[in-house]
């Protein structure tokens, strides 16, 4: 079943309220996903944001960020008032200005939270079903506040501290994000549209994961990482990518059947249709960089868990839809690796034309993959042709028989649409011929990233129409009568 979709974080979403939530524009974007065809909606993490309001250096694997929960949905469910809610307004720039998400924004978050009754039996159900996590994820948050939101190394007077207000509070938060997260997916199901989510494969050491579990990772004597994630020098980045994740254990995590990992797989299989698992060459071989150093020069490629690790997660989610993210640095057994998974991987239009027969051209695509004009970490297209050399933009244009620089885009879409993939995903950006100002994130960067979100009107039926008749022509739109 040949299979297209759109890749949008939920916080780029349009809303009044400063940054995308789970409530009317998450429900009209779903009503546009099928309008337009689409089979897919594919997310970044919706993890609590960390360290440069990444998503990918999240407070927890498993929590969600309250910040996307909707306060117009909390009004029609009784628990905020008018004025509380008119609060959170604020203009849609079209950047997400996380300045604006403080203390006083929490406050009546909280407010609405407290209004949840804990002996209500939905908010008891969820509490148990969510144990494993909800429980650490609580206690980390109240100590996290006790020390004014600062890293997990830097708090002070937190022996047999326990606030059991605050965590009952953060409990009732969670409720409430996976609450009107739970409505969002199944109005995506009921129209045919299915999420795929976003797991990174690294938590930060700023995390509730490794605050509960430090077994579970290299550590010193001090209980801080002994070893850090990255990846090695090339063309791109001379002195590696420290990235500062600290790293699993993996004998530890073997030796207990992958629990915490079946735990987060569990998790996301009730959340979403399907999930990307960021940098999963990691669990065949990982870059680990010893702790302190300044760049990833020195780092060392170490031996992971392999298939092993990936024979359990097939045989214990034999149902749960897995794209494998296989790009940076690959070797023929790592590549050996990806193909004996059997999980789809990643087609990147945007690195087909650096050479003359790349992988990452069209007719050297196979059918069990995910093609994409460009991630997340990508420049758009528009911004991509603008910056690009003059023989990759040449050879680009000779390729995709594009006759003038204007078509370029297009051709892109047209390109990965018409590919012999089973699934093929464009950013929105790349629908709405965004440049440089669509960028969602530049790697080895801290500043200006997760910013973008869509402007009110740009999701236009102009553009559902486009889309679906690209989608018609190249055979990726299924009759609705074929879901089951």
């Amino acid at each position: 079943m040949r299979k297209s979709g759109i890749l949008l974080s939920v916080s780029s979403l349009p809303s009044d309220f400063g940054i995308g939530t789970l409530g009317k524009g998450a429900f009209e974007f779903v009503d546009f996903l099928s309008s337009a065809g689409q089979y897919y909606w594919q997310i970044l993490p919706i993890n609590p944001p960390g360290f440069g309001n990444s998503p990918y250096q999240a407070h927890s694997a498993f929590a969600g960020n309250v910040f996307l929960i909707d306060p117009a949905l909390l009004e029609e469910d009784g628990l905020l008032s008018k004025s509380e809610k008119a609060l959170f307004f604020s203009e849609n720039t079209g950047r997400v200005d996380y300045s604006k998400f403080n203390a006083s924004r929490l406050k009546i978050l909280k407010a609405a939270a407290e209004r949840v009754d804990e002996n209500d039996e939905e908010f008891k159900s969820f509490a148990l079903k969510n144990a494993y996590w909800l429980n650490d994820y609580c206690e980390y948050m109240a100590l996290k506040e006790k020390n004014k939101m600062r890293g997990l190394f830097d708090w002070k007077n937190i022996d047999g501290f326990r606030d059991e207000r605050e965590e009952l509070i953060q409990k009732k938060l969670q409720f409430l994000f996976f609450t009107q997260w739970e409505r969002l997916k199944a109005y995506a199901n009921r129209n045919s549209v299915h999420i795929i989510g976003d797991i990174p494969i690294y938590v930060s050491h700023d995390s509730a994961d490794f605050f509960a579990h430090k077994e579970l990772f290299l550590v010193d004597e001090w209980g801080k990482p002994s070893e850090l994630s990255g990846c090695p020098p090339d063309s791109f980045a001379k002195e590696g990518q420290l990235w500062g994740n600290p790293i699993y254990n993996w004998k530890k995590m073997e030796e207990s059947g992958f629990d915490w990992w079946k735990e987060r797989f569990s998790l996301s299989q009730r959340m979403f249709d399907a999930v990307r698992i960021d940098h999963f060459r990691g669990f065949y071989g990982y870059y680990s960089v010893p702790s302190g150093s300044l760049n990833a020069v020195n780092g060392k490629w170490k031996k992971g868990p392999g298939l092993s690790f990936v024979e359990k997660i097939k045989s214990t989610f034999p149902k749960l839809e897995i794209i494998a993210e296989d790009l940076g640095f690959l070797t023929d057994d790592t590549r050996d690796f990806f193909k004996e998974s059997g999980f789809p991987g990643m087609k990147i239009l945007q690195f087909a034309f650096g050479e003359k027969n790349s992988e990452y051209l069209p007719h050297n695509f196979q059918k069990n993959c995910v093609a994409y004009t460009g991630t997340h970490d990508n420049p758009t297209v528009v911004e991509w042709i603008c910056s690009a050399k003059k023989s990759e933009l040449s050879f680009a244009m000779d390729y995709l028989g594009a006759k003038n620089v204007s078509l370029l885009s297009d051709c892109f879409i047209r390109a990965v649409l018409s590919s012999v993939a089973e699934t093929a995903i464009i950013p929105i950006q790349d629908w709405l011929k965004k440049g440089k100002d669509g960028r969602m994130n530049t790697p080895s960067t801290v500043k200006n990233n997760w910013e973008f979100r869509i402007l009110k009107g740009e999701l236009s039926a102009s553009l559902s129409k486009k889309i679906l008749d690209y989608t018609n022509l190249f055979g990726r739109n299924q009759p609705m009568e074929e879901e089951k």
